[in-house]
């Protein structure tokens, strides 16, 4: 005999059908986007919506980003004890910038951290997360970036002090497949790997990057013209993390900027100006993602 269900039973039921057929039009609607896309459109989509790249490579002023000199090259320096650099000019400036580079020398540069000369860039480039990219998404970049104003701007070349060391993000060490960006829950990994969200959050207090035992804890603070920001625990941890946080309350978050008690975020974390260009269903499937990250205290 077949156990009758409970009123509780029918109810779970009821809530994991909805959350199925949730997370399948949230699949088809997020999809739909993307494969309408121009390899243009869909390179501005991730350029200015996800990956951020004005950070490092667009000069600030008093009032934020001098945008008649985007990806110029940053007008902030980054000096560790491995490596002095700045953003550097990614515009097709043919002589201070990107213009003579080839397709296939931007790529490279992107997911492996190599100049076309063979010099190594630093880790400060987030290369490594770029590594997941697929073959489509790549070159949708590489598009976009093609397509941004040329802006002449001699940036100083790097400084290195040591061999140069990036640590590869766990499950993100090689290209994704478009089939893969299927499942929302991998989609939304994809997302925020390419989003670098744990060059931030995956980093201990010490410094370093350590994505087997830190990975989402936080703890590092962030010193710079806006005073002192401590990198916040974005595990499941129901306390400690964003456990107990609701969708809409995670979403609000990445998408003004505001935390759960009505604090503004400080940089580096102010990135509400490119999430909130996100679409509902890639918003949705970061969220759903981050409830996968075990809980750490």
């Amino acid at each position: 005999m077949i156990p009758r269900a409970t009123t509780q039973d029918n109810v779970s039921h009821a809530t994991m059908v909805r959350r199925v057929i949730g997370c399948v039009a949230m699949f088809f609607a997020a999809v739909g986007v993307a494969t309408a896309q121009t390899p243009l459109e869909r390179g501005s989509y991730l350029v200015n919506a996800v990956m951020a790249c004005d950070g490092c490579h667009t000069p600030r002023g008093p009032s934020g980003f001098v945008m008649e000199q985007r990806f110029a090259g940053g007008s902030q320096a980054w000096d560790t004890s491995a490596y002095t650099v700045r953003g550097s000019n990614i515009t097709p400036d043919r002589e201070t910038g990107i213009g003579t580079w080839s397709d296939s020398e931007i790529r490279r540069s992107l997911t492996e951290g190599v100049r076309p000369n063979g010099a190594p860039l630093a880790p400060q480039m987030p290369f490594a997360f770029y590594k997941i990219l697929t073959p489509r998404d790549l070159a949708a970049v590489v598009a976009y970036m093609r397509s941004v104003a040329p802006v002449r701007n001699a940036v100083p070349p790097p400084v290195y002090k040591a061999a140069m060391h990036a640590e590869l993000v766990p499950g993100a060490e090689k290209p994704f497949t478009d089939e893969a960006l299927r499942d929302p829950i991998t989609r939304g990994f994809y997302l925020a790997t390419i989003a670098h969200c744990m060059e931030c959050h995956g980093r201990r207090p010490d410094g370093v990057q350590d994505y087997k035992h830190a990975l989402g804890k936080g703890g590092y603070v962030f010193t710079g013209p806006w005073g002192a920001a401590v990198t916040p625990n974005i595990t499941s941890h129901p306390k400690s993390g964003i456990g107990a946080w609701t969708d809409a309350e995670i979403k609000r978050v990445l998408t003004h900027g505001v935390s759960r008690d009505g604090r503004a975020f400080q940089q580096p974390m102010a990135r509400q100006a490119y999430f909130s260009r996100m679409i509902d269903a890639d918003l949705d499937a970061i969220v759903a993602w981050l409830r996968t990250i075990p809980p750490i205290e």
